[in-house]
């Protein structure tokens, strides 16, 4: 996982509208009623009287995944979950599939494994599941294999050089 916890910053849009900065940073990785409770919090603190209305200005550690200022506050916390879980291959997934859920079931149930190309899966898939003669190894071209895999067989999600994380497609 990357080195920042999901965290929030919220603002206080009465504070924020007559032009102070109120807000508070809040820890994104846990329940979403202890979310709403640190809300609260920041809004009795607020230089403005009666604040309740709050934004999200800014937040970090969601490894790429994009927070709308007015997420909802149970999407935040389960985002904040699942990217404590799967780091920054979770947020790859998620940013794929635009769902917890699917990107869940597709790293549960779709996930082959780490490699440092689909060619190297192609090859490995192949020579688990076939006898290659001595005499044709050296005819077989994993990479237009990779290509045509590529086309509907698998899904990639290349984290950096000599790293492609491949899932089996529905």
């Amino acid at each position: 996982m990357g080195e920042t916890t999901p965290r929030i910053y919220v603002a206080c849009l009465a504070a924020y509208n007559n032009g102070y900065l109120h807000g508070e940073w809040i820890d994104a990785d846990q329940d979403a009623d202890q979310i709403h409770e640190a809300i609260a919090a920041m809004l009795k603190t607020s230089p403005m009287a009666d604040a309740e209305e709050w934004a999200i200005h800014d937040y970090e550690g969601f490894e790429g995944i994009h927070l709308p200022e007015y997420a909802g506050i149970e999407t935040v916390s389960q985002l904040a979950a699942f990217i404590a879980e799967h780091g920054k291959l979770g947020a790859e997934v998620y940013n794929h599939f635009g769902s917890i859920e699917e990107a869940e079931t597709a790293l549960t149930d779709q996930y082959a494994g780490e490699y440092a190309s689909l060619a190297d899966f192609a090859q490995e898939l192949t020579e688990q599941s076939t006898t290659i003669p001595e005499s044709l190894r050296h005819y077989i071209d994993y990479d237009r294999m990779a290509r045509d895999m590529a086309i509907s067989d698998v899904l990639t999600i290349e984290m950096a050089h000599d790293e492609v994380h491949v899932f089996w497609s529905r």
